[in-house]
């Protein structure tokens, strides 16, 4: 599975927790819910770039529960669709008005484009209640041993 399947998995997984339906984030969204199973499908060749389809991201995420700002991130990180980068748009604007682009992008975007590490579950740790509480349980236990009520003695008759 590429990280981008996983990504889009997850979100699934948390909208069908959540109980939310498509229908529900489709008319909060305001789009069609055939865009939302497309994306769901791992299919954005329909799906606008740049500021739409993060803001979809972004309430999608709102919509299921998910912290909006991390998750929008790691869609750019993963996906062409959310990048952040103004060439683009910069380049279709001089072409509009007939003028050659002079536009030079000031930072490098490569660390932005590493594996995703936003939004993924801690490792569940149930056991370690249950730990602590056994190791509460011995050392109780052996103080117990040593109470002088515990000591043996002579056994008891009835009179």
């Amino acid at each position: 599975m590429t990280p981008q399947e996983g990504f889009v998995n997850r979100l699934r997984w948390y909208r069908q927790r959540s109980h939310v339906t498509l229908d529900q984030i489709a008319e909060k969204l305001r789009v069609s819910r055939e865009l939302l199973e497309q994306f769901e499908n791992n299919d954005l060749a329909q799906w606008p770039k740049g500021l739409y389809a993060r803001a979809w991201v972004r309430a999608y995420a709102l919509a299921i529960g998910l912290d909006p700002t991390e998750t929008v991130d790691e869609f750019c990180r993963l996906f062409p669709q959310g990048d952040r980068r103004a060439q683009d748009t910069i380049q279709g604007i001089a072409e509009i008005v007939a003028q050659p682009s002079e536009y030079r992008d000031e930072f490098t975007h490569e660390e932005r484009r590493r594996s995703p590490q936003v939004n993924v579950l801690p490792k569940a740790m149930w056991h370690a209640p249950l730990t602590q509480a056994g190791k509460t349980l011995l050392v109780r236990l052996d103080k117990f041993k040593e109470s002088p009520y515990l000591k043996p003695g002579r056994p008891r008759t009835s009179s």
